[in-house]
């Protein structure tokens, strides 16, 4: 390991570690490298600072990629440990740690008969051997599996696969997006397949809504063995099939047809057989042209359907209108396959620079009932226009009606640690709880009565088959579901606007008197200095704690609030958004979960250049009770001696930050590396008051400008659509 991990594990500066090789002359010697870049034995390094009193501040998923790191490339250990994972998870924290304190040679055997007493689940898993140079990652992972949950330690060893593997463009289905996806599916649904399993998200979003019978293939070995481990992990009970290999060339389940499909597959694959597959059975609808794998893997989802059952795929846009693929779209609308198509903001998943779609088929049943049209839901623009947190443009528009509540492929599933942490954390910056509601509302009303079915201009319309077949045969549905002036009602825009322009106008006083500049005065010639301490410093001296949301999954958890379905769950987006919990238990899955007190500190766990200023919050009143989300770290003082707006203030400090993280584009923040400047509690409370302000300050501009943009997009469209007439006279500047 180099100078700057050991700095990184000790929770201090590289400065520091350089001041301790030339103060200690028992620090450990350099192992390897050169003079200049010296390379040290991990665990000689660990029993030098533990003999100090220096406990590594490192999270549990840092110490793992670490070790699996310093065994260097080739050594193939990552995939010899998915096994592994799988048998910890069946063991309580208080076993974990027994299995980590044993001997080496003790420590290799145990966990030989442990990943040895799985039955055969995990795909090309075995024969596998740990020897003593995986001494040091089996207690890792043994670590990792203990503090952060076995899904943790699965994704850092896929990580490292998919690096070693060389394997880019593999990226992971954001959870809110899978769960959408799996409740399209009729309630009931039991088999389930996913031809493109990645990482084995949508299958285990299917097991969470009650599918029993699991099939998945993907081509890398990795995301197989990810997948098998993730549904043992997810869905104990269930009856799962993961295999590896290309599902369009070598189809694992070709004898196989179940009730639903769920598949995020890769897009713009130019190689996906269009030459030794051209006389396949399963291109029913037509031969997929060579640069629309899409439809190749459309056709493949509607081969293994029972006739009735749906596929639900994640789908580029592009598909919906390129003239290569009309004649396939045509066949696929005019024998009813093809039911609803829903649009998706940009950033929602990756490729984050385009809004993707779900498409939703069923496969026609002989004799059934035939299908008159089809349902388009315009997510993206209701995204969009609602992201304010008012009722949108597209709302007023529509006053009065009711609302029902590259190169390379881009492959799908899973992702190398950046880009799955960044779809992860781009994803969370979506409402999926309201837009789940909102699709599924609108999806419940088609299927329940799709002849009498109320469209809702700008959201949402069920258009008629004969209107699709044109010579274009375009399915995007922002052409479908747009308002048109017919379904404005002028009078209620009207007064819409006028509740806006009041809105804003309170809002603007709010932001002048959050905005007072008074009282701010200059500290002196030059900066203060202060000494400081890092949260790991004072979580030793228990001046406060460091919590966070039990791992789902973790058996031997104690204590866990029951029951935690209904309740609130505070979200890594709310933090940075000043909104209250967002979500609720049931859509993380989540068994048991740490609860939020007012006066908690949160700090987010993942950001991204320059969004420092949103990364930490006091938990309100509003808060309290709320469980605890995903990538959030709670941190909770003790108030006498610790003002949490002074914490959180100084904690969410750019520079703060940037020392306490890993990474550049998307930055994971190890807690115990933030430091504190060490000063009374009074003075702490001065400097706790002030940062309050400049919160109440951030929030207000953030409700002003959303107030501005819905007003403006408001007037336009009441302007563009010929529902409002400009004012007689602008002169004074009003509007």
């Amino acid at each position: 390991m180099t100078a700057a991990e050991i700095s990184r594990i000790a929770g201090v500066t590289r400065a520091t570690v350089s001041n301790w090789r030339r103060r200690h002359d028992d620090f450990p010697a350099p192992s390897a490298g050169t003079e200049t870049s010296p390379l040290y034995d991990l665990p000689t390094v660990q029993a030098w600072l533990r003999g100090r009193g220096h406990t590594s501040t490192a999270s549990p998923t840092e110490e793992l990629r670490t070790a699996l790191r310093l065994l260097g490339p080739g050594s193939g250990v990552a995939a010899r440990l998915f096994p592994l994972v799988a048998a910890a998870s069946r063991r309580t924290p208080e076993e974990l740690a027994e299995l980590a304190a044993l001997p080496d040679d003790q420590l290799t055997a145990r966990a030989e008969k442990t990943a040895g007493e799985l039955p055969v689940a995990v795909p090309e898993a075995e024969p596998f051997r740990y020897g003593p140079d995986d001494v040091g990652v089996l207690r890792a992972l043994l670590g990792c599996v203990r503090e952060a949950g076995a899904q943790a330690a699965v994704d850092v060893l896929a990580e490292r696969e998919l690096d070693e593997g060389a394997a880019s463009g593999v990226y992971q289905t954001p959870e809110g997006l899978a769960l959408l996806m799996a409740r399209l599916l009729p309630a009931g649904t039991s088999r389930v397949l996913d031809p493109a399993c990645g990482s084995g998200t949508l299958l285990a979003a299917a097991a969470r809504q009650g599918a029993q019978e699991l099939y998945g293939q993907d081509s890398l070995p990795v995301q197989g063995r990810r997948t098998a481990v993730r549904l043992l992990l997810a869905a104990p009970e269930a009856e799962t099939a993961i295999r590896v290999g290309d599902s369009l060339r070598a189809d694992a389940f070709p004898d196989v047809t179940v009730d639903a499909v769920l598949c995020n597959p890769p897009f713009a694959d130019r190689d996906w057989g269009h030459d030794e597959l051209a006389y396949d059975p399963r291109w029913a609808y037509g031969l997929p042209p060579r640069l629309e794998s899409e439809l190749a893997w459309v056709q493949h989802a509607l081969a293994h359907l029972e006739p009735g059952g749906h596929a639900v795929m994640l789908l580029p846009p592009a598909l919906a209108f390129r003239s290569s693929g009309r004649r396939i779209r045509a066949e696929l609308i005019r024998s009813g396959a093809l039911r609803a198509v829903v649009s998706l903001p940009a950033r929602a998943a990756y490729p984050l620079h385009i809004g993707l779609q779900i498409w939703v088929f069923q496969r026609p049943e002989p004799g059934g009932t035939d299908r008159t049209t089809v349902l388009f839901v315009d997510g993206e623009g209701e995204q969009r226009d609602g992201a304010a947190g008012t009722p949108s443009a597209t709302d007023t528009a529509t006053a009065g009606a009711g609302t029902r509540g590259g190169s390379r492929p881009r492959r799908s599933g899973s992702s190398s640690s950046a880009a799955s942490s960044a779809s992860s954390a781009s994803a969370s910056s979506f409402d999926w709880v309201g837009l789940t509601e909102r699709v599924l509302g609108q999806w419940a009303a088609f299927t329940t009565a799709p002849d009498t079915y109320a469209d809702e201009p700008g959201v949402a319309r069920a258009v008629p088959l004969v209107d699709l077949l044109d010579d274009v045969v375009d399915v995007t549905p922002a052409r479908h579901v747009r308002a048109t002036a017919a379904d404005i009602d002028p009078a209620a825009l009207s007064r819409r606007v006028h509740d806006l322009h009041e809105q804003l106008a309170d809002q603007v006083t709010a932001l002048a008197a959050a905005s007072a500049s008074g009282g701010w005065q200059p500290s002196g010639a030059s900066a203060r200095e202060w000494r400081t301490a890092t949260v790991s410093d004072l979580t030793r001296g228990g001046a406060l704690t460091v919590q966070r949301a039990t791992p789902s999954g973790t058996r031997g958890s104690k204590g866990s609030a029951a029951p935690t379905m209904d309740r609130p769950v505070l979200t890594a987006q709310d933090i940075s958004a000043g909104n209250p919990p967002s979500t609720r238990a049931v859509d993380l899955n989540a068994d048991a979960a740490q609860p939020v007190a007012a006066g908690d500190v949160l700090v987010r766990a993942l950001g991204g250049g320059g969004d420092a200023a949103a990364m930490t919050r006091v938990a309100d009143d509003q808060d309290a009770g709320a469980l605890l989300g995903p990538h959030i770290h709670l941190l909770r003082p003790d108030p006498a001696r610790l003002d949490p707006w002074f914490l959180a203030g100084f904690l969410g400090a750019e520079d703060n930050i940037a020392s306490a993280s890993t990474g550049s584009s998307l930055v994971h923040v190890t807690p115990g590396r933030l430091r504190v400047p060490l000063l009374p509690l009074e003075e702490q409370r001065r400097y706790g008051e002030a940062f309050r302000r400049v919160y109440e300050l951030r929030a207000a501009v953030r409700r002003t400008a959303d107030l501005a943009a819905d007003t403006a997009a408001t007037l336009t469209t009441g302007l563009t659509a010929g529902v409002l007439l400009p004012p007689a006279s602008l002169d004074n500047g009003s509007a």
